[in-house]
């Protein structure tokens, strides 16, 4: 029997864990994360959902089920959402959940304590524990409470946390910018300014193993002002997370580039910071010198860290899908440190956490793609986009539009998951797939019609960052006038490298049924694969827009 396959996203396709934070108990690796709803509105909007794998077979998937609800937190339902949590097990053998409360597109996230919860197991009912306090009982709000992640460094609990924005360095002393923080942080001027520093920074705090109590009080582990320094081309923003590998501690976060997950090493876990460099970016942004401007997906929030799992390290983090920040799908891939402590930026693929290339036999869905560009990707910045451009989507088989989430009772048959808005020049990749004897490549496919157009209905998004992007797209897709039925079919130009010689042809069959899938296939040309390990890319041509389903090895 052959062994199951994995790829990415390697959970569900309807699932949604982004802010991945891996942790290995008792031979399980157990994902911890944020919970969005596929085709939400709003940043986290469900309770905190667990997965977790064999160690040894991170094909094997499995839901632990819903281990923590928002309504359990007495700053609910004033604050409705859990945002990016870490877990850790305490001195008493104990596990506990550490996370803030945030509202509707993350207002007031910047004001909130951080809350804490235990169980006696790594993925069972976690109960409500309490606020992180100061001595003397009162809630500690020393810098900004977000994001936490947390360390139990031989026996030392460590809380890390922060966010960064950099209106302090660019701009000092202007009043605006205490304006603008005290509005951000809700914090007086006064408090603002008592900071030797910064409010601004990622910090750390010791605790004492009643693991709510500050033991020794939170302090910058890296310089705010960051010009001049290793950070200045890549400075922090959000989504903290510390490992210690032998006895280096690699702090992993996410920089201002808001896409990429960055990494800094030290001997000590709290200060002298080194910049390392980029592991992974949602976009392949940077990997051999790629510009912004020529990412290959939607690019966007990204939040994870490593791990390593049966002698392999891995970088778990997610990818944006529905065209917004909230419907993000967790992904890992394969890394390597490197004898001198350095980690080499990844690029994106297909496989992900399978113990190999994918094998190029049957049918794989269309949405694991790796790369998919229609040559000028947005960057999400807390918004829904109204712009046509190809995304990741879903609905229902046939009925009206929309990308309401689908509800336990839905019988998933009826769900269709796929790439949709796929226009004249996208490029649609994966990688990578193990070939023997293959002669034919095919797509699932079928031409977007103003019946099967997937519409957004929920509440509207543009945040105030993502406006200059959309003057750039045209019209809305909503309103945007309904294609000709009829026309010039499409087709497919199959290669195994970007702008690479075509190894395959695929025409596009047209259908009567806007609902019906048509599998359409393509001879790869005599000589041009021989058996080997290949990544796949599909170039659309046409006049008409199609939806993608699946792709095909025979």
């Amino acid at each position: 029997m052959q062994k199951r396959q994995v790829y990415n996203p390697f959970l569900p396709l309807n699932v949604c864990i982004p802010d991945g934070e891996p942790h290995l108990f008792d031979g399980r690796v157990y994902l911890y994360g944020s919970h969005d709803r596929e085709g939400g509105w709003t940043f986290c909007m469900e309770d905190y959902e667990v997965w977790s794998a064999p160690e040894e077979d991170l094909s094997d998937w499995r839901c632990e089920g819903t281990i923590y609800r928002a309504s359990q937190d007495p700053m609910y339902p004033n604050m409705k959402y859990m945002y990016a949590p870490d877990v850790v097990q305490g001195n008493d053998g104990r596990y506990y959940l550490y996370y803030c409360m945030s509202g509707d597109y993350g207002v007031g996230g910047y004001r909130c304590p951080i809350s804490v919860a235990v169980c006696d197991t790594p993925a069972g009912k976690y109960e409500y524990l309490g606020h992180v306090q100061n001595p003397d009982g009162s809630l500690m709000m020393r810098y900004v409470c977000f994001d936490p992640a947390v360390l139990n460094d031989d026996g030392v609990i460590r809380l890390y946390y922060g966010t960064q924005y950099g209106f302090e360095e660019d701009h000092p002393g202007e009043d605006w910018v205490w304006e603008t923080e005290q509005d951000m942080f809700g914090r007086t001027k006064e408090e603002l300014m008592s900071y030797p520093d910064s409010i601004n920074g990622p910090v750390m705090a010791v605790l004492e193993d009643d693991m709510l109590t500050v033991k020794e009080p939170a302090r910058h582990i890296i310089p705010y002002k960051v010009k001049g320094t290793s950070f200045e081309e890549h400075p922090f923003f959000e989504a903290s997370s510390m490992r210690k590998v032998g006895e280096k501690y690699y702090f992993v976060y996410s920089s201002w580039q808001n896409h990429e997950l960055c990494y800094a090493t030290s001997d000590y876990p709290d200060r002298d910071f080194t910049f390392g460099g980029t592991i992974v970016s949602n976009g392949d942004v940077g990997l051999g010198g790629r510009k912004l401007e020529e990412k290959l997906n939607m690019t966007g929030t990204t939040h994870g860290s490593i791990i390593s799992l049966a002698g392999q390290w891995y970088v778990f983090f997610h990818r944006l899908t529905h065209k917004s920040d909230y419907s993000r799908q967790a992904c890992a891939e394969k890394i390597k440190i490197a004898p001198d402590g350095s980690i080499k930026q990844v690029e994106l693929t297909s496989c992900g956490l399978n113990d190999g290339p994918l094998r190029g036999e049957g049918s794989y869905p269309a949405v694991i793609c790796c790369n998919l560009t229609n040559g000028r990707m947005p960057h999400g910045c807390n918004s829904i986009y109204p712009i046509a451009f190809p995304n990741v989507t879903h609905r229902a088989s046939a009925g009206p539009e929309g990308t309401e989430a689908v509800s336990c009772d839905v019988d998933e048959e009826a769900v269709d998951r796929f790439i949709g808005e796929i226009e004249d020049g996208t490029l649609i990749g994966y990688k990578y797939f193990d070939c023997k004897g293959l002669t034919e490549i095919g797509v699932t496919v079928r031409y977007e019609t103003p019946e099967n157009l997937v519409t957004y209905s929920g509440p509207a998004r543009i945040d105030e960052r993502s406006a200059e992007e959309l003057k750039s797209y045209g019209k809305p897709a909503d309103t945007d006038e309904p294609q000709d039925a009829t026309g010039d079919e499409g087709f497919f130009d199959v290669s195994t490298a970007i702008d690479g010689p075509v190894i395959a042809r695929i025409g596009i069959a047209d259908n009567d049924d806007p609902f019906a899938w048509e599998t359409c296939t393509g001879m790869i040309e005599e000589g041009a694969l021989p058996d080997g390990v290949y990544a796949f890319f599909f170039r659309y041509h046409g006049k008409r827009k199609i939806q993608m389903k699946d792709i095909l090895f025979q």
